[in-house]
C-alpha cells in the first residue's frame, strides 16, 4: 500500500453517517425551480415502471402495496404537481404514464407506454414530443435510455430510480446550487489525472485496480440542468466521474445475493472473476457471461461521491455520499463513452451497473486508499471510506 499524501482519518473524521445535519422539509417546487428553471407554460409529465403496464389504468398499482417507489411517484410527484404545484410555477400536463419493467439498469425503454386512462401509445408520440419536462421514478435507472432520447427530441429530464423516505427527506430536499458548487471544487481537484488507482482488502487478500483516464476533463452530476438544451439529471446528483480510457489489476466486488468474487481486468475489461466467499454458482454465471458478451466486462465509469447525506439503502443515493466512490460496467454512451446497446450480443446485457464501494454497503471490502495521479503530484483522496484531509480543502474552498 502507498503512503503518499496520507491524512490520519481517526484524528480528522467526518461525520460518518452525518447524524448531525439537519436537511430543510422536501419541496417538490423548490426542486423543479432549482433543477430545471422551468419556463412558463412548459409541460411535465411522471414516468412510472410496473411489471404490468396495465395497472396504470385507474392508477390501480396503488392496491399493490409492493409498489412502494411507484407510489411515491403518485402521492408526492402526480398528487403534488395536480394539488398546487402546476399552477405555482406556472407548468402545464402533470400527466403520468407506465411502462414495463426493463429488468435491469439503463436498458433501452419499451416503445409504448399507458396513461391513466389505460390506453396505450408510444413513447415519441405520447411522451418525447408532448413534453418538454419528464421525471422518471422507477425501479430501475433510465438515465442512459432517456439521455439519448432527449438529445434526440429536445427534452430535459431528471430520472429518479429507487425513491424511498430517506432520499425524499435528505438527498432531494437539499438546495442543488449548493450541490453543485461543492461538486465543482471536488472536480477541479482532480480533473485532468491521469491515473487514479484504488487499493482494496477482502477476505485477507489484498488487490489493487488502475484506471488510465489520460488527463481527461473530470464531468459532473450536480442536478441541475436549466436553460434549454437537452438534457437529464440523475437526482439525487452530487457526484464527480470519469470515463476510464483503459484499466488493468484486480478488485473485489460483492453480488446481489452477498457472493464476493475479485474481478480480474485487463486492457479496461474484467475479464475473469473468482470466488473468494459465498456461491460458487454466482460466479460461475458471470464468467459465462463475460465469454458470451465480453463488453459486459468493460469498465465504463469511475465516479466519487460529494454530498454529505445519509445512507438509504439505495445506491442512487448512497453512491453520492462524500468517501465513497464507484465504478460501473457496460454502457457508457450518455457520460461520453463509446459502448452502446448495438455493442452487446444481447441488448438485455446493454446495462448500466454500478458497483458501489462504501462501509455501509460493502463493509467485508475495505477500502485503505484511493489515489489520483495529476500534474505529477499524487493525491490520496479516500481512506477506509472517508475523504482525506487534501478532499476536505477542497470542499472547503481552500
Amino acid at each position: 500500500m502507498h503512503d503518499i499524501n496520507r491524512s490520519d482519518s481517526n484524528t480528522s473524521p467526518l461525520r460518518n453517517a452525518y447524524s448531525e445535519r439537519t436537511f430543510p422539509a422536501f419541496s417538490l417546487p423548490r426542486l423543479l425551480k432549482t433543477v430545471f428553471s422551468p419556463a412558463e407554460g412548459s409541460r411535465v409529465c411522471i414516468l412510472i415502471d410496473l411489471p404490468n403496464p396495465a395497472l396504470m389504468a385507474g392508477f390501480a398499482f396503488l392496491n399493490e402495496p409492493t409498489f412502494t417507489i411507484q407510489r411515491h411517484a403518485y402521492e408526492v410527484f402526480y398528487q403534488g404537481l395536480k394539488n398546487g404545484v402546476l399552477a405555482e410555477l406556472g407548468l402545464d400536463g402533470g400527466d403520468m404514464f407506465a411502462y414495463e419493467l426493463t429488468g435491469g439498469s439503463n436498458l433501452d425503454l419499451p416503445e409504448t407506454c399507458v396513461d391513466a386512462e389505460g390506453r396505450i401509445s408510444s413513447f415519441e408520440e405520447t411522451i418525447y414530443t408532448k413534453y418538454d419536462l419528464v421525471l422518471c421514478v422507477s425501479t430501475y435507472s433510465a438515465t442512459a435510455p432517456l439521455t439519448a432520447s432527449a438529445k434526440q427530441f429536445g427534452f430535459r429530464g431528471a430520472t429518479l430510480h429507487g425513491l424511498n423516505e430517506i432520499i425524499l427527506s435528505t438527498g432531494l430536499a437539499v438546495d442543488y446550487n449548493e450541490v453543485s458548487i461543492l461538486a465543482e471544487r471536488f472536480r477541479a481537484g482532480i480533473t485532468r489525472a491521469q491515473r487514479v488507482e484504488i487499493d482494496f482488502v477482502a477476505c485477507g487478500e489484498q488487490a489493487t485496480l488502475k484506471l488510465e483516464l489520460a488527463g481527461q476533463e473530470a464531468q459532473k452530476s450536480h442536478g441541475l440542468c436549466p436553460g434549454t438544451e437537452p438534457d437529464v439529471a440523475n437526482l439525487p446528483a452530487g457526484e464527480v466521474y470519469f470515463v476510464p480510457t483503459t484499466a488493468d489489476g484486480t478488485f473485489p466486488m460483492k453480488y446481489e445475493d452477498g457472493t464476493l468474487g475479485m474481478m480480474t481486468v485487463k486492457e479496461g475489461r474484467i475479464v475473469h472473476a473468482r470466488l473468494l466467499a459465498g456461491s460458487a454458482s454466482t460466479i460461475q454465471a458471470h464468467n459465462e457471461k463475460l465469454v458470451s458478451d465480453p463488453v459486459t466486462g468493460e469498465l465504463g465509469e469511475l465516479g466519487f461521491g460529494t454530498q454529505e447525506l445519509p445512507p438509504s439503502g439505495r445506491d442512487i443515493q448512497d453512491e453520492k455520499i462524500l468517501g465513497t466512490l464507484h465504478v460501473a460496467t457496460g454502457r457508457s454512451d450518455h457520460l461520453g463513452g463509446t459502448l452502446t446497446p448495438d455493442r452487446f450480443a444481447s441488448r438485455l446485457n446493454a446495462t448500466h451497473d454500478d458497483v458501489l464501494f462504501s462501509s455501509t454497503k460493502t463493509p467485508e471490502i475495505h477500502l485503505p486508499q484511493a489515489r489520483v495521479y495529476r500534474d505529477g503530484e499524487v493525491h490520496s483522496v479516500i481512506e477506509n471510506y472517508l475523504p482525506t484531509e487534501y478532499v476536505k480543502n477542497l470542499m472547503r474552498g481552500v
